[in-house]
């Protein structure tokens, strides 16, 4: 056997096995920041800002918790709470230092922000200091049927997309986009009235988001390239 077949070969058993395992990912599509399941439901992810708990006052706690449950009376619809740690990426931020060092025309001043800059890396890596993200994920799903245990395990063994599961998704995607739209404005002025700020996470950052829950050690590693956002983005997973 040739080299050149010896690659091609090898190319195309990575690839099936990219393929199979990307068979049982529940997600079909990212586009319009809504990931869409290959079953037909549809999720947004709202990103929310934290709030110091601890720092506020007896009389502001009581009020955050009556909100709270509150907001959480008024849901005709299950959630997800989702609380994210992930290490902290200071990547950009040591770039940047090292950026400004490398145009100080002051010697002292360069060698001070690059000291600067390396002592803010070793911290990291030896404190190991974690970053939190809160997240709430709005669900829109299509049947209302609640299914067996038996059901939900068949649907995880059979997760092949197919072309009419995604020619049904692109003709309801509008009707269902506007319901699922209703139940994000429907969070966000929950949680704002208690002082909690959200946001919706837009389509590039869902993908970044997903390549690193299904990527921990490689998104550490090796960060998602942009035209790689642009091709998950228009492409069933």
């Amino acid at each position: 056997m040739s080299p050149e077949n010896v690659k091609s070969t090898v190319r195309q058993r990575k690839k099936t096995q990219a393929s199979s395992a990307q068979r049982f990912l529940p997600i079909a599509e990212i586009r319009n920041d809504t990931v869409l399941l290959k079953n037909g439901g549809m999720r947004a992810i709202l990103l929310v800002e934290a709030i110091n708990f601890n720092l506020k006052s007896e009389a502001e706690q009581q009020g955050i918790i009556a909100g709270y449950q509150s907001f959480v009376n008024t849901l005709t619809f299950p959630i997800q709470i989702v609380i994210r740690s992930a290490r902290l990426n200071i990547d950009p931020y040591l770039s940047q230092l090292r950026t400004i060092a490398s145009m100080q025309q002051n010697e002292l001043l360069r060698n001070q922000t690059v000291a600067y800059a390396s002592f803010v890396e070793h911290l990291v890596d030896v404190a190991d200091i974690m970053q939190k993200h809160f997240y709430i994920v709005v669900p829109m799903d299509t049947s209302t049927h609640k299914k067996t245990f038996l059901e939900k395990f068949f649907e995880w063994m059979h997760q092949d997309d197919t072309v009419a599961r995604a020619s049904q998704r692109n003709r309801e995607f509008l009707d269902h986009s506007k319901e699922l739209q209703d139940s994000i404005e429907l969070i966000s002025t929950g949680l704002e009235n208690i002082g909690l700020k959200t946001r919706r996470v837009l389509t590039h950052e869902l993908v970044e988001l997903y390549y690193q829950i299904y990527n921990p050690k490689t998104a550490q590693e090796q960060h998602l390239p942009e035209e790689e956002h642009m091709h998950i983005e228009h492409t069933v997973l």
